[in-house]
């Protein structure tokens, strides 16, 4: 155990201290706004108390290594396929299908947890979509064909190959020396798309006047979209010499395109929940509803992040 400890990098430790801070400081914030009765004061706390539980256990993983984080993700992406088959509609005879997803988590962990990046990279794509197809076609019903192999073939994209890249981060062989390891780069992308979320409510509360996408999701405005893109920038420039490789420049940028990405992804899974009728695709995390209510903003930043400084920082 000293030896671990010892070999936990101090960059880390300030930022897993910095999140906490502010945990902390948001927890009194909210707590004085609720007693104050202020709007919203009930969802503002359980908000606030869901977050206590995911930062928890994030930063433990961050703390124990790769193989800890290959579990929790593993765990998120079961939780999440879960949710996902619990609110689209699949046939009965799809079952074996469906536990062919399911057999697919454990599979994909255990190349993020070997760094085979070579099959953690096609898995999902190429062998789980293929087996997946097939057996839809012993099934022998092609009437829902295509709407059974989209449902899960989708949903196994969503819910366990993208999020998959956030766990492959510790495992990155990189050409330069990282200030934080593998480790800072998944605590990187996890602050800027978190607070994202975070920014572009919070400015689209103060100023927002103009709906982005108004038929997916009318709270979006262009104005929210704008200030958090910008609260993503500067803070990914102030994070990056403790986190990453990035230059000044390139970490701004880099905090604009997750920032986008961050938000593609939640309108798609709004568009998701709007099509099937419903508010939250679950109720896991009070405050803020399922397991994919909180990991879209990740569907589509984690994998363009990971190969993006794979490319460019890769050994």
């Amino acid at each position: 155990m000293a030896e671990l400890i010892a070999s936990w990098p101090a960059p880390l430790l300030y930022g897993l201290g910095a999140v906490w801070a502010v945990l902390v400081i948001a927890t009194g914030v909210v707590t004085v706004l609720a007693h104050r009765g202020a709007a919203n004061g009930a969802e503002l706390v359980a908000r606030t108390k869901t977050w206590w539980w995911i930062v928890a256990p994030i930063s433990a993983a961050l703390l124990l290594g790769a193989t800890v984080t290959a579990v929790l993700f593993a765990l998120v992406s079961f939780l999440a396929l879960r949710e996902y088959l619990s609110i689209i509609p699949v046939r009965q005879l799809d079952r074996t299908a469906i536990l062919l997803a399911y057999l697919a988590i454990p599979l994909q962990y255990w190349f993020v947890y070997d760094d085979w990046y070579g099959m953690f990279s096609i898995f999902i794509p190429v062998y789980a979509t293929a087996a997946i197809a097939f057996r839809l076609v012993l099934a022998g019903e092609a009437r829902g064909f295509i709407r059974s192999a989209g449902t899960l073939q989708w949903g196994l994209f969503l819910t366990l190959y993208n999020l998959s890249h956030v766990a492959f981060l510790m495992q990155l062989d990189m050409a330069v020396p990282l200030p934080a390891g593998g480790a800072g780069l998944l605590l990187f992308i996890l602050v800027i798309v978190s607070l994202n979320d975070v920014a572009q409510y919070f400015w689209g509360k103060l100023f927002g006047r103009r709906a982005i996408v108004p038929k997916v999701s009318p709270k979006k405005t262009v104005e929210g979209f704008v200030g958090g893109v910008a609260t993503s920038m500067v803070v990914a420039a102030l994070l990056a010499p403790w986190l990453t490789p990035f230059g000044l420049i390139e970490a701004a940028a880099v905090g604009g395109v997750l920032a986008f990405l961050g938000f593609v992804g939640d309108v798609t899974v709004s568009a998701v929940k709007r099509d099937l009728g419903i508010k939250d695709s679950g109720s896991i995390l009070p405050g803020h509803g399922g397991i994919l209510d909180r990991l879209d903003s990740l569907v589509f930043a984690a994998p363009i992040f990971l190969h993006y400084v794979r490319y460019f920082y890769g050994a």
